[in-house]
């Protein structure tokens, strides 16, 4: 069975504690089964320009956002795993995710070494434009494991819970192993709804039982933001371009200057 390339849908998040999870799990049964994907160590290698700026920006919350990533399911040891070149946006509430299945050795050729794929889909072209017009690097690795979840009755509403969400923003091959630091506390579970349309109303009528509220969580913002030599990644890139006669610290000033010094130097 192919595997689906274009998704959009609303999706809202969740943190529960174990203690919670074991009722809802019992609470769901009958109405929702493990998907095909069932178990599995969900493993991501986000692409951010070298400040950082995909995520800053998400972390803004603006009507529009996107982010581009390398996944695979499950930890691979070799090129020839299965992976996927995702582009997933926001636009105002809802996500929208396409992606390029390969082998991890051409996904890895075409994000590392830019040879492209022996693919001519328009989801490529797509990737091609944004890799064209975000100068991307390998930034952060991300894994968790997942279980997803299919309705029963309604198979398009779908849930996914994650657990131990670990990352490193080093060793940035993901066959270098499905290791790295907490994201969030080891005792919590992420939960993901995803929706087509409205949440079945049994759900709601859940989550208001349980006292569940949405949260807005990020997991690569989430280690980001407690990385500080991350977040000063932009300050330290510019520094020598920083105004000396004004305390505020200006990138966008900063990258001005770099920029009209790197045309004068013919970079």
């Amino acid at each position: 069975m192919s595997a689906q390339t274009v998704f959009k849908r609303y999706e809202k998040k969740y943190l529960m504690t174990r203690e919670q999870e074991e009722i809802f799990l019992k609470k769901i049964e009958g109405r929702m089964k493990l998907d095909r994907y069932g178990e599995s160590t969900i493993c991501n290698i986000y692409f951010d320009t070298p400040d950082y700026d995909l995520i800053r920006n998400s972390i803004e919350k603006p009507v529009y956002k996107e982010k581009l990533r390398l996944r695979t399911y499950g930890v691979p040891r070799d090129g020839e795993h299965k992976a996927f070149v995702e582009i997933k946006k926001k636009f105002d509430g809802v996500v929208y995710k396409r992606r390029a299945e390969m082998s991890l050795k051409e996904a890895e050729d075409y994000l590392y070494r830019g040879i492209h794929p022996q693919i001519d889909t328009q989801i490529m072209r797509e990737l091609d434009w944004f890799l064209k017009t975000n100068p991307v690097q390998p930034a952060v690795y991300l894994a968790y494991d997942r279980r997803a979840y299919a309705g029963i009755r309604e198979p398009e509403f779908r849930l996914t819970l994650d657990r131990n969400i670990r990352a490193r923003y080093k060793q940035l091959k993901l066959t270098d192993g499905a290791v790295g630091e907490s994201v969030i506390p080891e005792n919590m579970t992420l939960m993901e709804i995803k929706i087509p349309g409205a949440m079945p109303f049994w759900m709601s009528r859940l989550l208001s039982e349980m006292q569940l509220f949405p949260v807005s969580i990020s997991k690569y913002g989430t280690y980001y933001k407690n990385h500080p030599e991350l977040v000063m990644s932009a300050v330290n890139n510019h520094k020598k371009y920083f105004d000396p006669a004004n305390d505020v610290v200006a990138i966008d000033a900063a990258r001005s200057r770099k920029a009209r010094h790197m045309d004068k130097a013919g970079v």
